[in-house]
């Protein structure tokens, strides 16, 4: 119980030094003068509120490289929202620098004083921008998930991020209580007819703003990953011309949904296409380079958050 005490009063003497320096401003001397400690004691401290995370840091100047590649993409892809982020060229991340800044665009939308319906998708980036999110009071809003939250065993979708998102923001949350990918059209429609699911549905399909992942296809993509196609379908559909994906409905390299089976059998909401709805694909990295381009081609999206490197790809 001691070393409990112990621990908990280090992170909150963390807390205290970080938010000292990164928000007041104080030099480690000041901070050290102020907590009647050593400048080497309050620079350990301001390390471990770092290494804790409790400290987000987000970069609100705007770099001019950054700034031009989006107004090219906009222009391009007739797109009405573009947000570009430095590359970090020594990271193999594909979300970090994207995920804080769909956290801090995500959090602009839910500012809003008037209701708003946000849809949300699934995915590992969307699921590191939710966990930037700090705690909001909002129950004006409703956010609901474009997809199941089961996996294809029954369990929960580690990825699906609704609930965590619910666990930030205090608004009316509306889950999916269903897999991604059911195993047949029949299945889906008969699931479609439960009152909860058809509620849902409506609700997403009238999103005022879309947050979703974009996702690659072939052997290690996130549908082969967590269980829902196996290596030797995957290879099939990709065969059959599909690109990419987005809340597992498969397109093709011009962003048309594939006529395929497997997209009889996606339980996901499709993604909102009503005049004046946003939708925001957050995605970067060489690996999901065609599925960003095909997505952008066929006007699935009509905004996108990315890093320098991928905007150059979808520039040239």
């Amino acid at each position: 119980m001691a070393r409990k005490a112990d621990t908990t009063g280090r992170l909150d003497d963390a807390a205290r030094a970080g938010w000292l320096y990164y928000v007041a401003g104080r030099t480690q001397d000041e901070i050290a003068a102020a907590m009647g400690i050593s400048r080497q004691s309050a620079q350990r401290l301001v390390s471990l509120a770092v290494a804790e995370r409790l400290i987000k840091v987000r970069l609100d100047h705007p770099i001019a490289a950054c700034l031009e590649y989006a107004e090219r993409l906009k222009r391009k892809y007739s797109l009405v929202q573009v947000e570009v982020v430095p590359e970090d060229p020594g990271s193999a991340s594909t979300t970090i620098g994207i995920a804080e800044a769909a956290a801090a665009e995500i959090e602009r939308w839910l500012k809003r004083t008037e209701p708003v319906v946000m849809a949300i998708g699934t995915g590992r980036t969307l699921k590191a921008a939710v966990d930037q999110l700090p705690a909001m009071e909002c129950p004006q809003h409703r956010i609901v998930s474009l997809t199941g939250n089961i996996g294809p065993d029954g369990s929960a979708a580690y990825y699906n991020v609704i609930f965590s998102m619910a666990d930030a923001i205090k608004a009316r949350h509306f889950p999916m209580p269903l897999p991604v990918l059911v195993s047949s059209a029949a299945e889906r429609e008969l699931l479609h007819e439960q009152a909860l699911v058809r509620s849902t549905l409506a609700l997403g399909a009238k999103a005022d703003v879309t947050f979703v992942g974009v996702g690659e296809l072939g052997e290690g993509a996130p549908l082969n990953l967590d269980g829902f196609l196996d290596a030797d379908t995957m290879s099939k559909l990709m065969s059959a011309g599909a690109a990419g994906e987005i809340c597992g409905w498969i397109f093709d390299s011009a962003g048309k949904l594939l006529d395929d089976p497997i997209n009889e059998r996606v339980a996901s909401v499709p993604i909102p296409s009503h005049p004046g709805a946003v939708v925001i694909g957050v995605a970067k990295g060489a690996r999901k380079y065609t599925a960003i381009k095909a997505a952008l081609t066929g006007h699935l999206l009509s905004g996108l958050i990315t890093d320098e490197a991928t905007a150059e790809y979808l520039l040239s």
